[in-house]
Formats: C-alpha cells, structure tokens, sequence
C-alpha cells in the first residue's frame, strides 16, 4: 500500500464548530469548503457524539448534493467512538457498531417514557443511537428555559440508572453500583444530556481516526481538532500523548481555554473579534485552512 503524508487531517466536533446549535443544520458556505479541502487532498473526519443517521443527513447528504468529489472517502465516528462509518459520493458504508459499549435497552426505554411522561415541552428523545441514550432540546425552545428543565431531568437520568444497579457519574458527582463500579456518564452539553458508558469519548474517537485513515494508507503530517467543549480537547489530548503534532480550535472558548502542551486557537487568532463563535468560528478557521493548502 502506498502511503499518503497530506500536510494536514481534520478532526471535527459537529455541533458547534460544523453544525450550527441554533438550527442544528450545516450553512453552505461550510459545506462547500469541506468539499474544497477534501478535492486539495485533506482527509476530513468527523468526531461527534451524533448519530449516524445526523451525521448522514445533515452533512454527507449536503456534502454529496454540493459535488464531493468521487474517489474521496470521508469518515465520521459517532456517539463519541461507539459508531463509525466512512462515506463518498455514492453514499455511506457499513455502519460500524461496538455493542459493548452500548447502554442496556432497558434502560433506554425508561429514559424514553419518562421523557414522554415528564419533559416533552422541552426536550425530545434521540430515537437514531445506536449505542448512547440521548434527549435534544426542541429547537422551537428557548435555550435558557430547556438548561433549566435539564438538570432536572438529569437528576431524574441519574435516579434511574441507580435504579438499574449501574454506576454513574454526572460533572464530578459520582454514584458508585453496590460493588462500587461507576460504568456509565450522563454528560450535559448545552442541547442537549448523552448517557453513556464511560469508555466513550472523544479521545476514543480519535484513536479510530488515526485507525481508519491508516488502513486508506494515510499517515498526516499533522492534525487540526475543533470543538465547543472542554471535552473536544480530549482530541487533541490523544493525538499530542500518541506523538501527533496537532493544535486545537475552541470556537466556544467562554468555558475558560486551559493549559496545554500544543498550541489553543480562537477567533482572535485569525484577527476576528472574540465574539465570533460556533459555526461562525468554524467557517473562518476552514477557510483559512483551505487557504493554506491551496496557495
């Protein structure tokens, strides 16, 4: 196998930085310049703790619509590395699913009936996982309303899965099993609560990115990861601890940019004012991108 050394690999958080968290759809300016990057050669790979079935009607589709090249493989893991597939022009793969990493069933149809019960007007049950339970805030809700309803709902998450003799933790509160194993996460973010099992991430889901771009025969020079989270970081993280030069994008750097070993960019760094965030952030930091490696 011939081995590829492109000078750059994305690895790319969806919400936030790709897809906006007001409307949950890519703009097209986006979607044209991931194309772009992939036709200069550049292997993109999505990193997100969406779903499939998302990833493959609010990005593969309008990234096929708007002329992906044929011949260009683009990957996305899923549900924080528990779903993976890779895509072209012709349409998606074979779905990849770790089962072991699956959250019981049992317990995602009581998530689902509470939610249908309890929290409907403001939150929705993810029907598309595969792997994690998730509920999304309704886009018709105000945001400041559903974060309220949220951490009530998440008490209520944490309840149940005690109730089903699992081990829990939620931002720093842990709730051990009787052997005093903790397996799963419930992990807010500000659409939306995953439960999940602790082994996901988004360092799990860069381990698979270096994984599938090795077996295309690619070998990047370098990596740039972007996210809205301090949990984006985990990307970068991996990358720089498994000796991958890499920066990081925080395109929501409000939660306070922490130290690192590698290098942390923002908005400010491309000369834009500190209140460009979220996808607007992210179109900026593609296009530059995309700038660098087609002059």
């Amino acid at each position: 196998m011939t081995i590829q050394t492109p000078p750059l690999a994305l690895l790319l958080d969806v919400d936030g930085p790709i897809a906006s968290p007001v409307t949950r759809s890519v703009d097209a300016g986006i979607i044209a310049d991931l194309n772009s990057l992939v036709s200069a050669g550049i292997p993109v790979v999505f990193n997100t703790g969406r779903s499939d079935t998302f990833i493959a009607e609010q990005v593969m589709a309008p990234m096929i619509a708007a002329g992906l090249p044929h011949g260009a493989v683009v990957n996305a893991i899923c549900e924080k590395g528990a779903v993976w597939f890779s895509f072209t022009a012709d349409g998606p793969g074979t779905i990849h699913v770790d089962k072991d990493l699956a959250v019981p069933a049992a317990y995602g149809d009581q998530v689902r009936s509470l939610v249908a019960s309890s929290y409907a007007d403001h939150m929705f049950f993810d029907e598309t996982k595969r792997a994690m339970v998730s509920v999304e805030q309704h886009v018709s809700v105000e945001n400041a309303d559903y974060l309220i309803e949220q951490q009530d709902f998440d008490g209520a998450a944490m309840k149940l899965l005690f109730q089903h003799g699992l081990g829990a933790i939620r931002l720093g509160h842990e709730s051990p099993d009787e052997a005093g194993n903790i397996d799963f996460r419930v992990d807010p973010t500000i659409i939306s609560t995953d439960i999940e099992s602790i082994r996901l991430g988004k360092d799990l889901g860069a381990s698979r990115a270096v994984e599938l771009l090795a077996a295309q025969g690619i070998v990047p020079a370098a990596w740039r990861t972007m996210g809205d989270s301090r949990t984006d970081y985990a990307m970068a993280d991996w990358l720089h601890y498994n000796d991958h030069l890499v920066k990081h994008v925080d395109v929501r750097p409000a939660d306070g940019v922490p130290t690192k070993p590698y290098a942390v960019l923002t908005s400010v760094d491309l000369g834009l004012g500190e209140e460009i965030i979220h996808d607007d952030a992210g179109a900026a930091f593609l296009r530059a991108w995309l700038d660098a490696v087609t002059d």
